[in-house]
């Protein structure tokens, strides 16, 4: 095993590998600073990526490296962090975020994809909690986990590509309908598991006792 002491020249990802971290069960967030044998060793071990763009934006953190996670077949699935490096938590800018911020870092319109983003939201983020099995596509036996999207919108009209839509023109708010595991929970736009209004302000009394600490 090698010392992180005395080996200055260990990553974070090769130090993990030393330790025996390293494996499928893994989630490895933002990765923003990765070398080539980081990737294969993140490959190797089938350890899962959680790519959060606009928190890593926020921070000034860097740009995590997904083309070459993905062309190395890495299981990347797409995140928000917290509220904290990250206002909004809106998947849907998420994914514009992702789509838009690879390709003027590589200087090519091609990489990342829209179905490939949509992927990363879905089905692949659904793969890297271990949850491929359970939910993050619509098949029998898995959960009748989906949301309903109001195109009847002018930013949504018209409509060429559902995926470059999904992807470039939706955002959170033009979710209709959401179903979790066959129950409605939000229906027109409307969540019918909670009181929004008092959560609301159970949520400024808490801000207004941070404001005073």
């Amino acid at each position: 095993m090698r010392i992180w002491g005395s080996c200055p020249q260990t990553t974070p990802v090769g130090f993990l590998e030393d330790l025996g971290v390293l494996s499928p069960n893994l989630l490895a967030c933002h990765c923003v600073v990765l070398t080539q044998e980081d990737i294969s060793l993140l490959h190797r071990f089938n350890v899962k990526v959680s790519h959060n763009p606009e928190s890593n934006m926020k921070l000034a953190s860097g740009i995590a490296p997904i083309p070459e996670l993905l062309k190395e077949e890495v299981c990347v699935g797409l995140g928000t962090d917290g509220c904290a490096s990250n206002n909004n938590l809106d998947i849907f800018l998420e994914m514009d975020t992702a789509a838009k911020l690879h390709k003027v870092n590589t200087f090519d319109p091609t990489v990342m994809d829209a179905r490939t983003v949509v992927r990363m939201s879905t089905i692949q983020g659904a793969k890297a909690l271990g949850l491929g099995e359970v939910t993050g596509s619509l098949e029998p036996g898995k959960k009748a986990d989906l949301i309903v999207i109001d195109t009847k919108k002018p930013h949504l009209v018209p409509m060429y590509n559902p995926y470059s839509h999904v992807v470039y023109a939706v955002r959170g708010s033009d979710v209709a309908a959401s179903i979790i595991n066959g129950k409605v929970v939000m229906e027109e736009g409307r969540l019918l598991t909670m009181d929004m209004e008092k959560v609301m302000e159970e949520v400024r009394k808490i801000a207004q006792q941070i404001s005073v600490k």
